[in-house]
């Protein structure tokens, strides 16, 4: 059963056009998770359209209107298993719903396969994505050098080690440790080393796509942390009364805790704790639960508060400082923008009111002090102020309340991370 294995969540990412879909596709056909006469059904019409070699992206790419442009443009989920763990493969286009996934979808990733084709090598994109999955928190990845089929001359273990280098100085320049970094040569397309070993492939004596996926270890449940817990929805139950659900993000709550909601600022006595409708003495990180909190009414509380223990109540921000990432605006950001900010379960217009710092995206030092204005492309650190009270955590202590995603005009515009916070009183 798929269920006695470790969950793990995985993310493609990588420039467009060096294989992500083809990747997916490969992994899922050769673990057996689609049938053969799929793929075959898939190449008769891409070659039909045009699109030869298109067979495998069509695997996640389910849209029509994406078999006819080529690309990739909703978010695809699929779930597999290896020998060892259970995936959940997110399949990110571009940028936008790569972001958004990220971190407003439940699916945090735990890991990410970042997609180089060999003969390109790094491009903007890889650029741009290995700096958002790691300031978006992924901190394991599989480099898959894949395309090993198009070098010059073919499977050229030259072609691979130079890859290998100019993506190996890009990791360590965004902070990856060595420890976490795999690297792997691959043809998706033919299906040279993804699941099976291939003899085109001799000199490489490291391990398959498919084994560097067990090598990756699941992360460390942050029960040592405040416990935080996003509202989701609130419920109520006859019988038990109101039921707030939400999934624990770090800590631990325990029937007979008291806890607090903030910015609410209501709390109580936890009576009951149910997962799956059946009761539970405690919830732990990644529990999506149902609890019953003495004293509290419907109205009381909303989506978008974060229960914590009385004794470590939520932050909730007056103000705070940010490092943000421009992902993609169409034109540029200055003081007083008012875009929503998407953190845990909050949708919060926020301002902002200083842009202090411009970095220089390659490095991380200082470009500009108080730029007038930035745009597509620049990292920079901000002062933002919530329209309405925010709970929002310092990146460095909870993490996973620290990260967020601004979304205008029905887009992912910039992702960042919370670095100091002006307490409410």
């Amino acid at each position: 059963m798929a269920t006695e294995k470790p969950h793990m969540n995985l993310v493609f990412i990588g420039h467009v056009d060096h294989g992500k879909s083809t990747s997916v596709g490969r992994v899922l056909l050769d673990t057996g998770h689609i049938e053969k006469y799929l793929i075959e059904k898939y190449k008769k019409e891409a070659e039909s359209k045009g699109k030869g070699s298109f067979e495998f992206a069509w695997v996640m790419d389910n849209l029509k209107e994406e078999r006819e442009r080529g690309v990739t443009i909703d978010v695809a989920h699929k779930k597999f298993t290896s020998n060892k763990y259970y995936f959940t493969i997110i399949d990110a286009p571009g940028h936008r719903d790569f972001v958004k996934n990220m971190i407003t979808g439940t699916s945090q990733a735990d890991a990410a396969v970042l997609v180089v084709a060999a003969p390109e090598g790094v491009m903007a994109q890889t650029k741009e994505h290995v700096f958002l999955a790691k300031t978006l928190g992924v901190n394991q990845i599989i480099i898959n050098v894949n395309k090993m089929d198009a070098t010059k001359p073919e499977y050229s273990e030259q072609r691979f080690n130079e890859v290998k280098d100019d993506v190996g100085k890009l990791l360590r320049m965004v902070g990856y440790k060595d420890d976490s970094v795999q690297f792997v040569p691959t043809s998706a397309f033919i299906g040279d080393n993804v699941a099976t070993k291939s003899d085109k492939l001799s000199w490489w004596k490291g391990p398959t796509l498919l084994e560097c996926l067990d090598n990756l270890k699941i992360p460390v449940k942050p029960t040592q942390l405040p416990m935080r817990l996003p509202v989701q929805d609130v419920y109520s139950i006859t019988g038990i009364g109101t039921v707030p659900v939400g999934r624990v993000e770090t800590g631990v709550m325990k029937i007979g805790d008291n806890v607090t909601f903030s910015p609410s600022n209501v709390g109580g006595e936890v009576k009951t704790i149910e997962m799956h409708h059946e009761t539970m003495p405690q919830a732990e990180p990644g529990d999506n639960v149902g609890f019953n909190v003495r004293g509290i009414g419907k109205n009381d509380i909303k989506r978008g508060d974060v229960c914590g223990h009385s004794s470590n109540k939520p932050t909730v921000a007056k103000s705070f400082l940010a490092q943000i990432a421009v992902l993609q605006h169409p034109s540029v950001i200055t003081v007083g923008y008012t875009p929503v900010f998407h953190l845990h379960t909050a949708q919060v217009a926020c301002t902002f009111e200083e842009l202090q710092k411009k970095l220089d995206p390659k490095t991380g030092q200082v470009k500009e002090e108080n730029p007038q204005f930035i745009r597509t492309g620049d990292i920079a650190i901000v002062k933002i102020t919530p329209t309405r009270p925010l709970v929002i955590e310092k990146v460095k202590e909870i993490p996973q309340l620290g990260r967020f995603a601004i979304r205008d005009m029905g887009t992912t515009v910039a992702a960042g991370m919370c670095l100091d916070i002006e307490k409410k009183e």
